[in-house]
């Protein structure tokens, strides 16, 4: 923005001052800004031209354009670094805002391989931490379509909802949509008080549970009241084209064949979906039966659907989960035996 004046050592020039705006909404600004605003006073000392302010996730440059050009460079090098890898030092700060290309970027990233996928409150790094789970990344970057299958504590969901938050905060889609079937697992929840809202919620507070680890309250807040983050039950999604979002149905095993073609068929432009689930834990009636199986089975061998599978390898809970998972896994082979012998 042209307009203002300021003067150089020679009193009769007069450069045109010039303004930009550098948002960090895809790093944790508190590492980028260092304890006590540290790395901050680093990058205002290399540019001393420069007027550079920080508020909240943006960082404001005034002075001559040449110098604000030198400094957004510098500091989408440090963003694109933090982006990969989280962490950043000091000395690696100044490193870079002294260097002239991006070489030293990009041999740091061949040594850390473990991109950080979304920086939530204080700090948090919410990152891909087994095999599967960065497969389950890597296939979302290619397909509009994934099946993330497996048991519980495998971080399905978790990292389905990283996905999600990263595609937003980069800005590739305009809203996320997170649904799951109303199925009560086992118990009766019974005429719970309060409004429609209240009634589901208990459904859906394992996905409210992901979004806390990686959004902030307040922001939180403002995206679901601007419906930018919408979670609701699978029957809501019926008669809707879902365009320009990030969705995911979750516990899909509690889904009929009629409700996962009908979510599928939801998706519209621009739009990427995932689908997890455990097929050991269906909690349908008897009388009904789960549209997983079918759906991953007959949507094989299709250019953007990718199919990953979890296993107890990818449990991420307590250490005691994989061992029951095993076990549980290890009866179902008997009883199936038997009832072969029988």
């Amino acid at each position: 923005m042209l307009g203002r004046l300021f003067y150089t050592t020679n009193p009769l020039k007069l450069i045109p001052l010039s303004e930009a705006i550098i948002n960090l909404e895809t790093v944790n600004p508190i590492e980028f800004f260092g304890v006590n605003n540290n790395k901050f006073d680093i990058l205002k000392k290399k540019f001393p031209l420069l007027k550079i302010l920080s508020r909240g996730t943006q960082i404001k440059l005034s002075g001559a354009p040449e110098q604000i050009d030198s400094a957004k460079e510098k500091i989408e090098l440090i963003i694109q670094y933090m982006e990969r890898n989280g962490h950043l030092s000091e000395n690696y700060f100044e490193q870079i805002l002294g260097g002239d290309d991006a070489e030293i970027i990009d041999n740091f990233v061949e040594q850390n391989p473990n991109e950080v996928l979304v920086f939530g409150p204080n700090g948090k790094t919410v990152r891909a931490r087994t095999a599967n789970q960065k497969k389950m990344v890597q296939a979302a970057d290619k397909n509009d379509i994934v099946f993330a299958i497996g048991p519980a504590g495998t971080g399905k969901t978790y990292t389905a909802v990283a996905l999600a938050v990263r595609a937003l905060k980069n800005k590739l889609v305009k809203k996320i949509i997170l649904t799951r079937p109303a199925v009560e697992a086992g118990e009766s929840l019974g005429f719970l008080p309060g409004d429609l809202k209240e009634k589901i919620d208990p459904y859906l507070r394992p996905l409210y549970d992901a979004l806390d680890d990686m959004i902030p309250a307040d922001k939180l807040g403002y995206y679901m009241t601007t419906r930018t983050i919408e979670i609701a039950p699978l029957a809501y999604m019926r008669g809707r084209t879902l365009d320009n979002a990030f969705i995911i149905l979750d516990e899909s095993q509690n889904a009929n064949d009629l409700q996962i073609k009908m979510f599928l068929t939801r998706i519209g432009s621009n739009a990427k979906a995932i689908i997890t689930g455990d097929p050991t834990q269906v909690d349908l009636p008897r009388n009904q039966k789960s549209g997983l199986e079918k759906a991953s089975r007959i949507l094989q061998n299709i250019d953007g659907i990718a199919h990953i599978q979890l296993d107890e390898e990818d449990v991420v809970r307590h250490k005691l989960v994989k061992a029951i998972i095993k076990a549980y896994d290890k009866e179902r082979e008997n009883e199936t035996e038997n009832s072969y012998h029988r």
